[in-house]
């Protein structure tokens, strides 16, 4: 396993960090829906778990809003990369996926790897928070197609 360190305290630092007030559509209660859906997904997928759930916690820690807000994957990628080595630990490799991950998520709209892919289902899987319903052409992977198809995630258990 590649990832060392308490994700439970790295989740509080994290979200003790967050800008956003505490009924923010892209805040905590959002992550923990991504973690859901993104562990439910990776049952089906070769997904490396620890990446999901450290995207789900860092791919919007870093926005300045609830609208147009171009940059917040970077930061929160940067962020990632300033509390590695002293809050967590994280294999390069995966490291380098979980940065993809977090900076491009919002402007790519596949990708092949599949921790990539289940990282960026599982948030897409989220949309109905903005009234949005996911669509399976935005899917990476085929469980997340499948979910979407089906309007849940609970398809996958």
């Amino acid at each position: 396993m590649s990832f060392q360190g308490n994700f439970d305290q790295l989740w509080e630092l994290v979200s003790s960090h967050y800008h956003g007030g505490p009924y923010s559509i892209h805040g905590p209660e959002h992550w923990a829906r991504v973690l859901k859906n993104g562990l439910r997904i990776a049952k089906h997928t070769d997904a490396n778990e620890w990446v999901v759930r450290l995207f789900a916690l860092f791919h919007d820690s870093c926005r300045v809003n609830d609208g147009s807000d171009p940059e917040h994957g970077f930061r929160g990628a940067e962020f990632a990369r300033e509390l590695r080595g002293e809050q967590f630990t994280l294999s390069d490799d995966d490291f380098d996926l979980l940065y993809y991950a977090c900076q491009w998520h919002t402007d790519q709209k596949h990708h092949d790897d599949p921790t990539i892919g289940t990282c960026w289902d599982a948030d897409r899987m989220d949309l109905g928070r903005v009234a949005t319903t996911p669509d399976a052409e935005y899917m990476s992977t085929e469980a997340g197609k499948k979910a979407a198809d089906a309007g849940t995630t609970n398809v996958l258990i």
